[in-house]
């Protein structure tokens, strides 16, 4: 699953910096894509939750966003620094909050959805 994510925000950033960016500003266009991407986050955990994934427990759950929480972050500082070529310093300042970047906030929902819309799907 957590391939379909990487794809969606890999797709996600380019379509911020190729559409609707340029039109609204970067600062609301990363507004725009990170929402974008905390309901698409929770859209395909609640989909495989539903539908793919049986028999799990809390902890299960719990792992689960962790995993895809450190993939995440493995993937986001490798891949923007060794293939896009941005620096240390450009794919920190995304973690910045004070300044208005929801990164954060992005990897926040990753490590917590699968729990949160496991406790939802429980009831």
């Amino acid at each position: 699953m957590w391939f379909i994510l990487v794809v969606f925000f890999i797709l996600n950033g380019i379509l911020r910096n190729t559409v609707y960016a340029p039109h609204i500003g970067e600062w609301e266009g990363h507004v725009v894509s990170s929402v974008f991407g905390i309901g698409f986050i929770f859209t395909v955990t609640y989909l495989s939750l539903k539908h793919i994934i049986t028999g799990y427990s809390g902890m299960d759950l719990v792992l689960i966003g962790l995993f895809w929480f450190s993939l995440t972050v493995v993937f986001e500082f490798g891949f923007g620094h060794y293939v896009v070529g941005h620096s240390w310093d450009r794919l920190l300042s995304d973690y910045n909050i004070l300044e208005g970047r929801m990164w954060s906030l992005v990897l926040l929902t990753t490590i917590s959805a699968p729990y949160i819309v496991g406790i939802f799907l429980e009831q």
